[in-house]
């Protein structure tokens, strides 16, 4: 897989990550800033990293086995490994402009 198929297959990873909603906030987690890295492979495995807006988020089990379904379901991705992590701490600021405006904060 070359430079360019690796970046269009991460480009459909977002597509695909923006899709996926935190319960509690409208917006989708990737706005949210709450995927830190997205590494794809040469055998075009994906492991991502990503966090929750807090330990103690209620979405702590399927926001991350959401990411890994859809993600892990596009035609040419192998697997997908989701890796849930908490440094940097998320804060407020992490979001896009764009959901910093969806939530009034702008």
């Amino acid at each position: 897989m070359d430079y360019q198929e690796k970046k269009d297959l991460e480009e459909q990873i977002v597509i695909v990550i923006k899709t996926i909603y935190d319960p509690e906030i409208p917006v989708d987690i990737y706005e949210l800033g709450l995927i830190y890295h997205i590494k794809i492979d040469d055998d075009i495995n994906v492991n991502i990293d990503m966090t929750l807006t807090s330990p103690n988020c209620p979405a702590a089990e399927s926001l991350p086995a959401e990411v890994e379904q859809k993600v892990g379901g596009i035609e040419v991705v192998k697997s997908c490994n989701i890796d849930i992590v908490f440094e940097p701490t998320w804060e407020r600021h992490m979001m896009s402009e764009e959901a910093q405006i969806e939530l009034g904060m702008i």
